[in-house]
């Protein structure tokens, strides 16, 4: 699955692009709510040191997956952009991101729980796979971690960024064209 993970987001971009219907306001509204995932993703970014150590500080004290919650929260904002076919859209964005994404997440979990042990399986017990808890979780054993901005620059998440930008001036392009 992971695989086919970033073919069929472009190929699911490229459907949005054509059917996207832009407004001003949609597209205000939308980038918002994706600024909201941009930002989401960045802050997670600055937390995770890969297969090295378990994230349990930042965003991860609320979801084992900010960054999937992100990349979520941010093709909820470009499928609320869209304008008049958001309810198509936004249904084919849910069944993509639950048909690739969960199983991925759940393929993670356990390679956590092969590298992480017990840790995570105290981890998992108090936070959960996707949807963030109210109160983040501490772990009194651990010194909760600060942001590391060499970390968003080492695993490339201005990449994301740049994406972002890259559809929303399409679609602002396809804002003004269409009036």
């Amino acid at each position: 699955m992971q695989r086919w993970r970033v073919p069929l987001g472009f190929l699911c971009a490229a459907l949005f692009l054509l059917l996207a219907r832009p407004q001003p306001l949609t597209l205000i509204i939308g980038g918002v709510v994706a600024l909201c995932g941009l930002a989401l993703r960045a802050w997670a970014a600055g937390h995770i040191r890969k297969n090295d150590r378990l994230a349990t500080s930042g965003p991860y004290a609320f979801t084992r997956n900010p960054l999937y919650l992100g990349s979520f929260i941010m093709g909820l904002g470009f499928t609320l952009a869209a304008g008049h076919w958001w309810w198509l859209l936004g249904g084919m964005f849910v069944a993509l991101f639950l048909g690739i994404y969960l199983p991925v997440m759940r393929v993670e979990s356990a390679i956590l729980a092969e590298l992480f042990g017990p840790e995570f399986d105290v981890y998992t017990r108090h936070v959960p796979l996707f949807l963030p808890r109210l109160l983040p979780y501490r772990d009194s054993a651990k010194p909760v971690t600060k942001f590391d901005a060499s970390l968003y620059i080492r695993y490339r998440e201005y990449r994301a960024a740049l994406g972002v930008l890259a559809a929303w001036g399409l679609l602002a392009c396809k804002t003004w064209l269409l009036k």
